[in-house]
């Protein structure tokens, strides 16, 4: 039996995920999902390491932080 969400499911599972993380939150959540979807694919796909993907991603988070501090 496969698992299939349909275009009504999806937008009532956003409305659940936005009444519990509020809008603030989403696109961190949305980045984050992204980050895991494609070192995923890559660790499938074979094409990339995806702990150095995973590396790189935190690097380029590291920055914008370092950045916020120094004002």
């Amino acid at each position: 039996m496969p698992f299939r969400l349909g275009p009504t499911e999806l937008i009532i599972i956003l409305v659940i995920v936005l009444l519990i993380f509020g809008a603030g939150k989403m696109p961190q959540i949305g980045g984050a999902m992204g980050k895991a979807i494609r070192n995923f694919k890559s660790g499938i796909s074979g094409k990339e390491d995806a702990s150095d993907d995973l590396t790189e991603d935190l690097k380029l988070e590291e920055k914008p932080e370092e950045s916020k501090s120094k004002k």
